[in-house]
């Protein structure tokens, strides 16, 4: 069984990961309706939050139907993190996770996310610090290392946990790889299996199927799964997951109509938290991955993306529906 602090995840939880530009209120509450057991916020600059930003102060609305849910930050600097703790714990969460596993440049020249890999004490400096500042339980998400030179997850694990971190999250890729090449879940099975580490260990990186996630579990042991991508525009991974984990069996893939219901809802949610011009601009990107896998679809997603308001958008929805037996799933039954 998962448990952080007093929130009990129950066996083998599935974890959404916070996804910069995805993990918004919308797209998370989609996820929930579909399974997930814990969510995150997309990251969240410290800095911008001192200074009051407001791109920043927005990412930390959090509702109650999402929890349990944590607020993710990220920084470089341990007063600044620190106070960006405090600003955070505000708003409610169930938890606080830090980001040191973004492994993109912007994030890691400035020597946040995956940069403090390369400085250990200041990673354990930081993260007591923070440990310290809120009554919530404290997460971290990683990787395994800079570069497969450098691959010192153990030590990292048994840092964080000796500072009162209370679980923690691996993407079993190093900053090098980014998000190429096979995540090494291994080094996930050397941290659980130490005598020395008592949190709990997630697992993330490369969980795209049932099939996969049951594989992952059952082989390298971790006491939950995270999963990213595989959920961007298809929430419904969440439910197949824990019914080929319940049954062994592969539910069928959402029809036409369920689709258009969630693509439709996830909409009307992401225009009610961002606005009209927002709201509906920021879809776009979601429609191609919602219709994944839909022959004949490609004229729908270019009308789709170039809807200009609710309305224009939820007619060609409509439309969608009514050529149904147009359209249909190349992987119907999998």
């Amino acid at each position: 069984m998962a448990k952080i602090g007093n929130i009990d995840l129950g066996e083998c939880p599935l974890l959404l990961a916070p996804m910069e530009d995805v993990s918004d209120p919308p797209f998370r509450a989609m996820c929930k309706e579909h399974g997930a057991d814990m969510m995150y916020t997309e990251f969240i600059s410290s800095e911008g939050l001192i200074r009051n930003a407001d791109k920043s102060v927005h990412k930390l609305d959090i509702y109650d139907n999402e929890r349990p849910i944590g607020i993710q930050i990220f920084g470089d600097n341990i007063e600044s993190m620190r106070v960006a703790t405090e600003i955070a714990e505000q708003a409610n969460p169930d938890l606080i996770d830090i980001n040191y596993g973004c492994p993109v440049k912007k994030v890691v020249c400035k020597g946040a996310g995956a940069a403090i890999l390369l400085d250990l004490p200041k990673m354990q400096a930081m993260t007591a610090e923070i440990v310290k500042a809120t009554k919530l339980p404290v997460t971290v998400k990683t990787r395994l290392g800079w570069d497969e030179h450098n691959i010192k997850i153990l030590e990292v694990a048994k840092r964080l946990q000796d500072v009162g971190v209370q679980a923690l999250t691996i993407h079993a890729r190093t900053r090098h790889q980014l998000y190429k090449g096979k995540a090494d879940w291994t080094y996930i099975t050397k941290v659980k299996e130490d005598p020395n580490i008592h949190i709990p260990i997630f697992g993330n990186g490369d969980i795209d199927s049932p099939e996969t996630a049951l594989e992952y579990r059952n082989t390298f042991g971790a006491d939950g799964l995270m999963i990213g991508r595989a959920a961007i525009g298809y929430p419904w991974i969440f439910q197949e997951i824990k019914h080929y984990f319940q049954t062994g069996e592969k539910l069928l893939k959402p029809s036409i109509k369920e689709r258009v219901r969630v693509c439709g809802l996830h909409l009307e949610k992401s225009i009610e938290w961002k606005g009209d011009k927002i709201g509906i601009f920021e879809m776009r990107p979601h429609y191609t991955n919602y219709f994944r896998g839909i022959t004949n679809f490609k004229p729908f997603r270019a009308r789709l993306v170039e809807g200009k308001s609710q309305s224009e958008v939820f007619e060609i929805l409509e439309d969608i529906i009514d050529h149904e037996d147009e359209l249909m799933s190349v992987e119907h039954c999998s």
